[in-house]
Protein backbone atom coordinates (compact mmCIF):
# COMPACT_ATOMS: atom_id res chain seq x y z
CA UNK A 1 0.00 0.00 0.00
CA UNK A 2 1.47 3.37 -1.05
CA UNK A 3 2.16 6.19 1.41
CA UNK A 4 -0.19 8.50 -0.54
CA UNK A 5 -3.03 6.01 -0.12
CA UNK A 6 -2.31 5.60 3.63
CA UNK A 7 -2.36 9.35 4.17
CA UNK A 8 -5.60 9.88 2.18
CA UNK A 9 -8.72 10.71 4.15
CA UNK A 10 -12.02 8.96 3.69
CA UNK A 11 -13.46 12.02 1.93
CA UNK A 12 -10.55 12.09 -0.54
CA UNK A 13 -11.06 8.43 -1.35
CA UNK A 14 -14.78 8.98 -1.89
CA UNK A 15 -14.09 11.91 -4.24
CA UNK A 16 -11.49 9.87 -6.10
CA UNK A 17 -13.90 6.96 -6.40
CA UNK A 18 -16.62 9.23 -7.80
CA UNK A 19 -14.15 10.75 -10.27
CA UNK A 20 -13.00 7.31 -11.43
CA UNK A 21 -16.60 6.19 -11.92
CA UNK A 22 -17.33 9.34 -13.88
CA UNK A 23 -14.26 8.86 -16.09
CA UNK A 24 -15.12 5.20 -16.64
CA UNK A 25 -18.70 6.07 -17.57
CA UNK A 26 -17.53 8.74 -20.00
CA UNK A 27 -15.00 6.37 -21.62
CA UNK A 28 -17.66 3.69 -22.02
CA UNK A 29 -20.04 6.22 -23.56
CA UNK A 30 -17.43 7.48 -26.01
CA UNK A 31 -16.58 3.90 -26.98
CA UNK A 32 -20.25 3.05 -27.52
CA UNK A 33 -20.74 6.23 -29.59
CA UNK A 34 -17.69 5.40 -31.70
CA UNK A 35 -18.96 1.87 -32.33
CA UNK A 36 -22.37 3.23 -33.26
CA UNK A 37 -20.87 5.69 -35.76
CA UNK A 38 -18.68 3.01 -37.35
CA UNK A 39 -20.88 -0.08 -37.27
CA UNK A 40 -24.38 0.92 -36.25
CA UNK A 41 -27.40 2.64 -37.72
CA UNK A 42 -27.65 6.41 -37.33
CA UNK A 43 -31.41 6.34 -37.08
CA UNK A 44 -32.79 7.86 -33.88
CA UNK A 45 -36.11 6.10 -34.13
CA UNK A 46 -37.12 4.45 -30.86
CA UNK A 47 -39.43 1.44 -31.04
CA UNK A 48 -40.96 0.75 -27.64
CA UNK A 49 -43.48 -1.76 -26.40
CA UNK A 50 -47.06 -0.45 -26.09
CA UNK A 51 -47.58 1.26 -22.74
CA UNK A 52 -50.56 1.07 -20.46
CA UNK A 53 -52.89 3.97 -21.08
CA UNK A 54 -51.75 4.54 -24.66
CA UNK A 55 -52.98 7.89 -26.01
CA UNK A 56 -56.22 8.00 -27.96
CA UNK A 57 -57.25 11.07 -29.87
CA UNK A 58 -61.01 10.54 -29.59
CA UNK A 59 -61.71 12.64 -32.69
CA UNK A 60 -65.07 10.94 -33.39
CA UNK A 61 -63.44 8.14 -35.33
CA UNK A 62 -63.83 4.43 -34.66
CA UNK A 63 -60.70 2.78 -33.33
CA UNK A 64 -59.58 -0.13 -35.47
CA UNK A 65 -57.97 -2.95 -33.50
CA UNK A 66 -55.45 -5.04 -35.35
CA UNK A 67 -56.06 -8.78 -34.78
CA UNK A 68 -53.33 -10.79 -33.10
CA UNK A 69 -51.64 -13.09 -35.60
CA UNK A 70 -50.68 -16.63 -34.65
CA UNK A 71 -47.20 -17.99 -35.30
CA UNK A 72 -48.49 -20.06 -38.20
CA UNK A 73 -50.11 -17.00 -39.80
CA UNK A 74 -46.90 -15.02 -39.47
CA UNK A 75 -44.86 -17.80 -41.09
CA UNK A 76 -47.46 -18.03 -43.86
CA UNK A 77 -47.26 -14.27 -44.50
CA UNK A 78 -43.50 -14.33 -44.66
CA UNK A 79 -43.44 -17.27 -47.07
CA UNK A 80 -45.99 -15.70 -49.43
CA UNK A 81 -44.08 -12.69 -50.66
CA UNK A 82 -45.89 -10.34 -52.98
CA UNK A 83 -44.59 -10.27 -56.50
CA UNK A 84 -43.28 -6.86 -57.53
CA UNK A 85 -45.68 -4.98 -59.80
CA UNK A 86 -44.12 -3.08 -62.67
CA UNK A 87 -45.37 0.50 -62.76
CA UNK A 88 -47.11 1.68 -65.87
CA UNK A 89 -45.03 4.06 -67.95
CA UNK A 90 -46.26 7.70 -67.79
CA UNK A 91 -48.93 8.56 -70.36
CA UNK A 92 -47.62 12.08 -71.03
CA UNK A 93 -44.32 10.86 -72.48
CA UNK A 94 -44.09 10.87 -76.31
CA UNK A 95 -44.20 7.45 -77.97
CA UNK A 96 -42.00 6.17 -80.76
CA UNK A 97 -43.80 3.26 -82.42
CA UNK A 98 -42.03 0.34 -84.01
CA UNK A 99 -44.23 -2.19 -85.83
CA UNK A 100 -42.84 -5.72 -86.17
CA UNK A 101 -44.71 -7.86 -88.70
CA UNK A 102 -44.49 -11.65 -88.68
CA UNK A 103 -41.79 -13.11 -90.90
CA UNK A 104 -44.40 -15.27 -92.66
CA UNK A 105 -46.56 -13.86 -95.46
CA UNK A 106 -49.74 -12.24 -94.07
CA UNK A 107 -51.44 -11.53 -97.40
CA UNK A 108 -55.19 -12.18 -97.16
CA UNK A 109 -55.07 -12.70 -93.37
CA UNK A 110 -57.46 -10.83 -91.06
CA UNK A 111 -55.88 -8.72 -88.33
CA UNK A 112 -57.62 -9.55 -85.05
CA UNK A 113 -55.62 -7.41 -82.62
CA UNK A 114 -52.13 -6.58 -81.51
CA UNK A 115 -49.70 -7.16 -78.64
CA UNK A 116 -48.14 -3.95 -77.28
CA UNK A 117 -44.86 -3.97 -75.32
CA UNK A 118 -43.40 -0.71 -74.00
CA UNK A 119 -39.85 0.13 -72.94
CA UNK A 120 -38.61 3.34 -71.41
CA UNK A 121 -35.92 5.05 -73.50
CA UNK A 122 -33.98 8.29 -73.32
CA UNK A 123 -32.12 10.44 -75.81
CA UNK A 124 -29.09 12.41 -74.76
CA UNK A 125 -29.91 15.96 -73.66
CA UNK A 126 -30.21 18.16 -76.72
CA UNK A 127 -28.15 21.33 -76.97
CA UNK A 128 -29.20 23.61 -79.80
CA UNK A 129 -28.50 27.06 -81.22
CA UNK A 130 -31.13 29.80 -81.17
CA UNK A 131 -30.68 31.96 -84.25
CA UNK A 132 -32.37 35.37 -84.17
CA UNK A 133 -32.72 37.02 -87.58
CA UNK A 134 -33.65 40.71 -87.71
CA UNK A 135 -34.42 42.02 -91.21
CA UNK A 136 -33.27 45.59 -91.87
CA UNK A 137 -35.37 48.05 -93.88
CA UNK A 138 -34.33 51.36 -95.45
CA UNK A 139 -36.88 54.11 -94.75
CA UNK A 140 -38.03 56.56 -97.37
CA UNK A 141 -36.33 59.91 -97.75
CA UNK A 142 -33.19 58.57 -96.10
CA UNK A 143 -34.74 58.68 -92.62
CA UNK A 144 -32.67 55.76 -91.41
CA UNK A 145 -32.94 52.03 -91.10
CA UNK A 146 -35.69 50.03 -89.39
CA UNK A 147 -34.72 46.89 -87.50
CA UNK A 148 -36.38 44.85 -84.79
CA UNK A 149 -35.20 45.33 -81.21
CA UNK A 150 -33.45 42.46 -79.51
CA UNK A 151 -35.25 41.23 -76.39
CA UNK A 152 -33.58 41.89 -73.06
CA UNK A 153 -31.20 39.18 -71.95
CA UNK A 154 -30.40 37.75 -68.55
CA UNK A 155 -26.71 38.27 -69.34
CA UNK A 156 -26.13 40.95 -71.95
CA UNK A 157 -23.54 40.23 -74.67
CA UNK A 158 -23.49 36.58 -73.68
CA UNK A 159 -24.14 33.67 -76.03
CA UNK A 160 -26.00 31.70 -73.34
CA UNK A 161 -29.78 31.54 -73.52
CA UNK A 162 -31.87 31.55 -70.33
CA UNK A 163 -32.74 27.90 -70.91
CA UNK A 164 -29.05 26.96 -70.83
CA UNK A 165 -28.40 29.11 -67.75
CA UNK A 166 -31.32 27.53 -65.92
CA UNK A 167 -30.04 24.05 -66.80
CA UNK A 168 -26.56 24.84 -65.47
CA UNK A 169 -27.94 26.32 -62.24
CA UNK A 170 -30.28 23.40 -61.58
CA UNK A 171 -27.54 20.88 -62.37
CA UNK A 172 -25.22 22.57 -59.88
CA UNK A 173 -27.58 23.42 -57.01
CA UNK A 174 -30.28 20.74 -57.31
CA UNK A 175 -28.44 17.79 -58.87
CA UNK A 176 -25.14 18.75 -57.15
CA UNK A 177 -23.01 18.56 -60.31
CA UNK A 178 -19.92 20.79 -60.01
CA UNK A 179 -19.23 22.99 -62.99
CA UNK A 180 -16.15 21.04 -64.08
CA UNK A 181 -18.28 17.88 -64.36
CA UNK A 182 -20.87 19.76 -66.39
CA UNK A 183 -18.06 20.96 -68.67
CA UNK A 184 -17.05 17.34 -69.20
CA UNK A 185 -20.64 16.39 -70.08
CA UNK A 186 -20.90 19.23 -72.60
CA UNK A 187 -17.55 18.22 -74.10
CA UNK A 188 -18.82 14.66 -74.71
CA UNK A 189 -21.72 16.20 -76.63
CA UNK A 190 -19.32 18.17 -78.81
CA UNK A 191 -20.08 21.52 -77.13
CA UNK A 192 -16.90 22.81 -75.46
CA UNK A 193 -17.75 25.21 -72.61
CA UNK A 194 -15.03 26.05 -70.09
CA UNK A 195 -15.97 25.67 -66.43
CA UNK A 196 -14.59 29.18 -65.83
CA UNK A 197 -17.08 30.53 -68.37
CA UNK A 198 -19.93 28.75 -66.60
CA UNK A 199 -18.67 30.14 -63.29
CA UNK A 200 -18.95 33.67 -64.72
CA UNK A 201 -22.48 32.90 -65.93
CA UNK A 202 -23.48 31.64 -62.48
CA UNK A 203 -22.13 34.80 -60.86
CA UNK A 204 -23.99 37.01 -63.34
CA UNK A 205 -27.25 35.12 -62.78
CA UNK A 206 -26.93 35.46 -59.01
CA UNK A 207 -26.35 39.19 -59.41
CA UNK A 208 -29.55 39.39 -61.48
CA UNK A 209 -31.45 37.33 -58.87
CA UNK A 210 -30.20 39.41 -55.93
CA UNK A 211 -33.28 41.73 -55.80
CA UNK A 212 -35.57 38.67 -55.80
CA UNK A 213 -33.48 37.18 -52.98
CA UNK A 214 -33.87 40.40 -50.97
CA UNK A 215 -37.64 40.29 -51.53
CA UNK A 216 -37.68 36.69 -50.30
CA UNK A 217 -35.75 37.73 -47.19
CA UNK A 218 -38.27 40.46 -46.45
CA UNK A 219 -41.22 38.13 -46.92
CA UNK A 220 -39.79 35.40 -44.68
CA UNK A 221 -39.53 37.68 -41.67
CA UNK A 222 -43.08 38.94 -42.08
CA UNK A 223 -44.13 35.50 -40.91
CA UNK A 224 -45.08 34.98 -37.24
CA UNK A 225 -43.44 31.56 -36.98
CA UNK A 226 -39.87 30.89 -38.10
CA UNK A 227 -37.55 27.93 -37.65
CA UNK A 228 -33.82 28.69 -37.58
CA UNK A 229 -30.68 26.57 -37.85
CA UNK A 230 -27.14 26.85 -39.19
CA UNK A 231 -24.74 24.62 -41.10
CA UNK A 232 -21.00 24.95 -41.85
CA UNK A 233 -19.50 25.50 -45.28
CA UNK A 234 -15.82 25.64 -46.19
CA UNK A 235 -14.74 28.73 -48.13
CA UNK A 236 -11.47 29.46 -49.88
CA UNK A 237 -10.74 32.98 -48.69
CA UNK A 238 -8.86 34.64 -51.54
CA UNK A 239 -9.53 38.08 -50.15
CA UNK A 240 -10.88 39.70 -47.05
CA UNK A 241 -9.55 40.22 -43.57
CA UNK A 242 -6.01 39.40 -42.45
CA UNK A 243 -7.48 36.72 -40.21
CA UNK A 244 -9.16 35.05 -43.20
CA UNK A 245 -5.93 35.14 -45.20
CA UNK A 246 -3.97 33.53 -42.38
CA UNK A 247 -6.51 30.72 -42.18
CA UNK A 248 -6.15 30.01 -45.90
CA UNK A 249 -2.37 30.39 -46.04
CA UNK A 250 -1.67 26.67 -45.59
CA UNK A 251 -2.40 24.29 -48.43
CA UNK A 252 -5.72 22.50 -47.93
CA UNK A 253 -6.91 24.99 -45.33
CA UNK A 254 -10.10 26.97 -45.81
CA UNK A 255 -12.20 29.44 -43.88
CA UNK A 256 -15.06 27.93 -41.88
CA UNK A 257 -18.16 29.87 -42.86
CA UNK A 258 -21.80 29.21 -41.97
CA UNK A 259 -25.07 29.18 -43.84
CA UNK A 260 -27.78 30.37 -41.45
CA UNK A 261 -31.15 29.00 -42.53
CA UNK A 262 -34.61 30.42 -41.77
CA UNK A 263 -37.80 28.58 -42.67
CA UNK A 264 -41.23 30.18 -42.87
CA UNK A 265 -43.92 27.53 -42.70
CA UNK A 266 -46.63 29.75 -44.20
CA UNK A 267 -45.92 31.07 -46.78
CA UNK A 268 -43.64 28.20 -47.78
CA UNK A 269 -40.25 29.88 -48.04
CA UNK A 270 -36.70 29.11 -46.95
CA UNK A 271 -33.86 31.62 -46.65
CA UNK A 272 -30.13 30.87 -46.59
CA UNK A 273 -27.93 33.65 -45.22
CA UNK A 274 -24.15 33.27 -45.49
CA UNK A 275 -21.99 34.55 -42.64
CA UNK A 276 -18.26 34.26 -42.09
CA UNK A 277 -18.77 33.05 -38.52
CA UNK A 278 -21.18 31.43 -36.09
CA UNK A 279 -21.53 34.43 -33.78
CA UNK A 280 -24.72 36.18 -32.78
CA UNK A 281 -24.27 39.06 -35.24
CA UNK A 282 -25.96 37.15 -38.07
CA UNK A 283 -29.25 36.21 -36.39
CA UNK A 284 -29.28 39.50 -34.48
CA UNK A 285 -29.23 41.45 -37.75
CA UNK A 286 -31.68 39.20 -39.56
CA UNK A 287 -34.22 38.96 -36.72
CA UNK A 288 -34.04 42.52 -35.43
CA UNK A 289 -37.59 43.32 -36.60
CA UNK A 290 -39.06 39.84 -36.22
CA UNK A 291 -42.08 39.35 -33.98
CA UNK A 292 -43.49 35.92 -33.20
CA UNK A 293 -42.37 32.37 -32.44
CA UNK A 294 -38.73 31.44 -33.12
CA UNK A 295 -37.94 27.71 -33.02
CA UNK A 296 -34.29 26.70 -32.70
CA UNK A 297 -32.01 24.03 -31.31
CA UNK A 298 -30.08 24.51 -28.06
CA UNK A 299 -27.36 26.78 -29.49
CA UNK A 300 -26.71 29.54 -26.97
CA UNK A 301 -26.66 32.37 -29.54
CA UNK A 302 -30.45 32.29 -29.71
CA UNK A 303 -30.81 32.74 -25.93
CA UNK A 304 -30.25 36.47 -26.42
CA UNK A 305 -33.78 36.70 -27.87
CA UNK A 306 -35.26 35.76 -24.50
CA UNK A 307 -34.86 39.43 -23.53
CA UNK A 308 -36.95 40.48 -26.52
CA UNK A 309 -40.63 40.60 -25.48
CA UNK A 310 -41.71 40.34 -29.13
CA UNK A 311 -40.02 36.95 -29.63
CA UNK A 312 -41.09 33.65 -28.04
CA UNK A 313 -38.39 30.97 -28.18
CA UNK A 314 -39.48 27.40 -28.93
CA UNK A 315 -37.20 24.39 -28.45
CA UNK A 316 -36.65 21.29 -30.58
CA UNK A 317 -37.76 18.00 -29.04
CA UNK A 318 -35.72 16.03 -31.59
CA UNK A 319 -32.49 17.49 -30.19
CA UNK A 320 -33.49 16.59 -26.63
CA UNK A 321 -34.41 13.08 -27.72
CA UNK A 322 -31.04 12.70 -29.45
CA UNK A 323 -29.20 13.01 -26.13
CA UNK A 324 -31.24 10.17 -24.61
CA UNK A 325 -30.72 8.00 -27.69
CA UNK A 326 -26.97 8.34 -27.13
CA UNK A 327 -27.40 7.64 -23.41
CA UNK A 328 -29.09 4.24 -23.84
CA UNK A 329 -25.80 2.38 -23.32
CA UNK A 330 -25.01 4.43 -20.23
CA UNK A 331 -28.39 4.16 -18.45
CA UNK A 332 -30.92 2.11 -20.45
CA UNK A 333 -33.68 2.33 -17.82
CA UNK A 334 -33.84 6.13 -17.60
CA UNK A 335 -33.18 6.62 -21.32
CA UNK A 336 -35.94 4.16 -22.26
CA UNK A 337 -38.48 5.85 -20.00
CA UNK A 338 -37.83 9.29 -21.49
CA UNK A 339 -37.89 7.95 -25.06
CA UNK A 340 -41.17 6.13 -24.40
CA UNK A 341 -42.83 9.32 -23.15
CA UNK A 342 -41.52 11.34 -26.09
CA UNK A 343 -42.74 8.62 -28.44
CA UNK A 344 -46.26 9.20 -27.13
CA UNK A 345 -45.94 12.88 -28.02
CA UNK A 346 -44.76 12.04 -31.53
CA UNK A 347 -47.54 9.50 -32.02
CA UNK A 348 -49.99 12.22 -31.12
CA UNK A 349 -48.44 14.62 -33.64
CA UNK A 350 -48.45 11.94 -36.33
CA UNK A 351 -52.13 11.23 -35.77
CA UNK A 352 -53.00 14.92 -35.92
CA UNK A 353 -51.05 15.24 -39.15
CA UNK A 354 -52.70 12.18 -40.69
CA UNK A 355 -56.13 13.58 -39.83
CA UNK A 356 -55.15 16.96 -41.30
CA UNK A 357 -56.36 18.59 -38.07
CA UNK A 358 -56.88 22.36 -38.01
CA UNK A 359 -54.75 24.62 -35.83
CA UNK A 360 -57.58 24.96 -33.31
CA UNK A 361 -57.99 21.19 -33.09
CA UNK A 362 -54.24 20.69 -32.73
CA UNK A 363 -54.14 23.19 -29.89
CA UNK A 364 -57.11 21.65 -28.09
CA UNK A 365 -55.83 18.08 -28.37
CA UNK A 366 -52.33 19.08 -27.25
CA UNK A 367 -53.71 20.80 -24.15
CA UNK A 368 -55.77 17.74 -23.27
CA UNK A 369 -53.25 14.98 -24.07
CA UNK A 370 -49.74 16.37 -24.53
CA UNK A 371 -49.59 18.83 -21.63
CA UNK A 372 -50.09 16.17 -18.91
CA UNK A 373 -47.26 14.08 -20.36
CA UNK A 374 -44.96 17.09 -20.55
CA UNK A 375 -45.73 18.19 -16.99
CA UNK A 376 -45.12 14.69 -15.63
CA UNK A 377 -41.91 14.35 -17.64
CA UNK A 378 -40.68 17.71 -16.39
CA UNK A 379 -41.10 16.59 -12.77
CA UNK A 380 -39.30 13.34 -13.60
CA UNK A 381 -36.34 15.27 -15.06
CA UNK A 382 -36.05 17.37 -11.88
CA UNK A 383 -35.96 14.24 -9.73
CA UNK A 384 -33.39 12.50 -11.95
CA UNK A 385 -31.09 15.53 -12.03
CA UNK A 386 -30.34 14.90 -8.34
CA UNK A 387 -29.39 11.26 -8.91
CA UNK A 388 -27.31 11.12 -12.11
CA UNK A 389 -23.68 12.06 -12.58
CA UNK A 390 -23.58 15.44 -14.36
CA UNK A 391 -20.77 14.44 -16.74
CA UNK A 392 -22.25 11.07 -17.67
CA UNK A 393 -24.21 10.61 -20.89
CA UNK A 394 -27.52 10.33 -19.04
CA UNK A 395 -26.57 13.30 -16.88
CA UNK A 396 -25.91 15.46 -19.92
CA UNK A 397 -29.20 14.33 -21.46
CA UNK A 398 -31.20 15.12 -18.31
CA UNK A 399 -29.62 18.54 -17.74
CA UNK A 400 -29.89 19.52 -21.42
CA UNK A 401 -33.65 18.89 -21.44
CA UNK A 402 -34.29 20.25 -17.94
CA UNK A 403 -32.50 23.51 -18.69
CA UNK A 404 -34.66 24.03 -21.82
CA UNK A 405 -37.87 22.37 -20.68
CA UNK A 406 -40.09 25.45 -20.93
CA UNK A 407 -38.92 25.98 -24.53
CA UNK A 408 -39.40 22.29 -25.35
CA UNK A 409 -42.99 22.52 -24.13
CA UNK A 410 -43.56 25.77 -26.04
CA UNK A 411 -44.99 24.10 -29.15
CA UNK A 412 -48.24 23.51 -27.25
CA UNK A 413 -48.89 27.28 -27.09
CA UNK A 414 -50.20 27.45 -30.67
CA UNK A 415 -51.68 24.91 -33.06
CA UNK A 416 -49.48 26.04 -35.94
CA UNK A 417 -46.19 25.24 -34.18
CA UNK A 418 -44.17 22.06 -34.68
CA UNK A 419 -42.79 19.76 -32.01
CA UNK A 420 -39.28 19.89 -33.51
CA UNK A 421 -37.04 21.56 -36.06
CA UNK A 422 -36.99 18.62 -38.48
CA UNK A 423 -38.62 20.59 -41.30
CA UNK A 424 -35.71 23.01 -41.53
CA UNK A 425 -33.13 20.24 -41.09
CA UNK A 426 -34.61 18.55 -44.16
CA UNK A 427 -34.16 21.80 -46.08
CA UNK A 428 -30.46 21.87 -45.15
CA UNK A 429 -29.83 18.45 -46.70
CA UNK A 430 -29.17 19.83 -50.23
CA UNK A 431 -26.39 21.96 -48.72
CA UNK A 432 -24.86 18.86 -47.10
CA UNK A 433 -25.09 16.93 -50.39
CA UNK A 434 -23.58 19.85 -52.25
CA UNK A 435 -20.64 20.03 -49.84
CA UNK A 436 -19.79 16.41 -50.62
CA UNK A 437 -19.62 17.21 -54.33
CA UNK A 438 -18.07 20.66 -54.69
CA UNK A 439 -16.29 20.43 -51.27
CA UNK A 440 -16.06 24.19 -50.74
CA UNK A 441 -17.07 27.60 -52.05
CA UNK A 442 -14.38 29.36 -54.07
CA UNK A 443 -14.83 32.68 -52.27
CA UNK A 444 -17.06 34.49 -49.83
CA UNK A 445 -19.04 35.85 -52.78
CA UNK A 446 -19.38 32.29 -54.06
CA UNK A 447 -20.83 31.29 -50.68
CA UNK A 448 -23.31 34.18 -50.92
CA UNK A 449 -24.29 32.97 -54.39
CA UNK A 450 -24.91 29.52 -52.90
CA UNK A 451 -27.22 31.15 -50.35
CA UNK A 452 -29.18 32.91 -53.12
CA UNK A 453 -29.66 29.78 -55.19
CA UNK A 454 -30.52 27.45 -52.30
CA UNK A 455 -33.05 29.99 -51.05
CA UNK A 456 -34.90 30.25 -54.36
CA UNK A 457 -34.62 26.59 -55.35
CA UNK A 458 -35.51 25.37 -51.84
CA UNK A 459 -38.60 27.58 -51.92
CA UNK A 460 -39.46 26.10 -55.32
CA UNK A 461 -39.38 22.63 -53.80
CA UNK A 462 -41.61 23.70 -50.91
CA UNK A 463 -44.19 25.07 -53.34
CA UNK A 464 -44.08 22.15 -55.77
CA UNK A 465 -42.55 24.12 -58.66
CA UNK A 466 -40.22 22.65 -61.24
CA UNK A 467 -36.91 24.46 -60.55
CA UNK A 468 -35.83 24.49 -64.19
CA UNK A 469 -39.09 25.93 -65.49
CA UNK A 470 -39.17 28.50 -62.67
CA UNK A 471 -35.61 29.71 -63.19
CA UNK A 472 -35.97 29.89 -66.97
CA UNK A 473 -39.16 31.96 -66.68
CA UNK A 474 -37.74 34.26 -63.99
CA UNK A 475 -34.45 34.87 -65.82
CA UNK A 476 -36.42 35.92 -68.89
CA UNK A 477 -38.67 38.30 -66.94
CA UNK A 478 -36.25 39.91 -64.49
CA UNK A 479 -34.32 42.24 -66.88
CA UNK A 480 -37.50 44.25 -67.67
CA UNK A 481 -39.48 43.58 -64.49
CA UNK A 482 -40.37 46.56 -62.24
CA UNK A 483 -38.49 46.37 -58.96
CA UNK A 484 -41.56 47.51 -57.03
CA UNK A 485 -43.37 44.28 -57.99
CA UNK A 486 -40.41 41.92 -57.67
CA UNK A 487 -42.03 39.95 -54.84
CA UNK A 488 -44.69 38.74 -57.30
CA UNK A 489 -42.04 36.44 -58.78
CA UNK A 490 -41.37 34.60 -55.51
CA UNK A 491 -42.11 30.84 -55.64
CA UNK A 492 -44.97 31.20 -53.16
CA UNK A 493 -46.78 33.65 -55.45
CA UNK A 494 -46.53 31.98 -58.86
CA UNK A 495 -47.66 28.80 -60.54
CA UNK A 496 -47.39 27.20 -63.98
CA UNK A 497 -50.47 26.52 -66.06
CA UNK A 498 -48.26 24.96 -68.69
CA UNK A 499 -44.58 24.00 -68.43
CA UNK A 500 -43.49 27.34 -69.91
CA UNK A 501 -46.32 29.67 -68.86
CA UNK A 502 -45.75 31.55 -65.61
CA UNK A 503 -48.85 33.10 -64.03
CA UNK A 504 -49.42 34.88 -60.74
CA UNK A 505 -51.47 33.67 -57.79
CA UNK A 506 -52.00 37.20 -56.49
CA UNK A 507 -55.06 39.12 -57.64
Amino acid sequence: MSEAYKNSSKEDLIRENIQLKTDLSQIRQELAELKRLIFGSRSERFVAQPLAGQLKLDLDTDAVQEPQATTQEVISRVSKKKKPVRQKLPEHLPRTEIVIEPEADTTGLKRIGEEVTEYLGKHRATTFVIRIIRPKYAQADEEGILIGKLPSRAIEKSNADESLLADILVSKYVDHLPLYRQAQIFARQGVPIASSTMSDWVGACCKLLEPLYQALKKEVFLNEYIQADESPIRVLSKSGSVKDKKRSAKKGKAHQGYQWVYHAKDPKLVLFDYRKGRGRDGPKEMLQKFKGYLQTDGYGVYDAFEKNPSVTLIGCMAHARRYFVKAQDNDPVRAKYFLQQVQLLYELERTLRDKNASWDDRYTVRQRLARPILESLGQWLKAQSQEVLPKSAIGKAVHYSLHRWNKLCGYTKHGGLEIDNNLIENLIRPLALGRKNYLFAGSHQGARNIAIMYSLLGSCKLNGLDPYEYLMAVLKKLPDYPISKISDLLPCHVRFEKPTTLVYKRV
